[in-house]
């Protein structure tokens, strides 16, 4: 009789550890799945600035080249050659 109830507390301990260790691991799993979403979202923003940090380099090392100088002035401050005509699209 006491070895009957002896094996009884032993599975109801073992099965209470089961539980806690699949509950445990059921955790563990979530935060293994966000760590592997913040990671990626980094890597995109490593990527984006790793980009950026080439066309910076570019315009840069080009910095004396007519051409891109010419770019910048079109695109980023509105000038155009003498005698040229710009159309603006107001459909947008």
């Amino acid at each position: 009789m006491r070895f009957k109830r002896a094996g009884i507390i032993i599975i109801a301990i073992v099965l209470i550890l089961v539980v806690f260790a699949g509950v445990r691991l059921s955790t563990i799993r979530e935060q293994i799945a966000q760590a592997s979403a913040d990671k990626d979202a980094l890597q995109d923003r490593l990527d984006a600035l790793t980009q950026e940090n080439a066309e910076l380099q570019y315009e840069l090392d080009h910095r004396d080249d007519p051409a891109l100088i010419e770019d910048i002035a079109r695109e980023k401050l509105g000038l155009v050659k003498p005698g040229e005509k710009v159309f603006v699209d107001i459909n947008d």
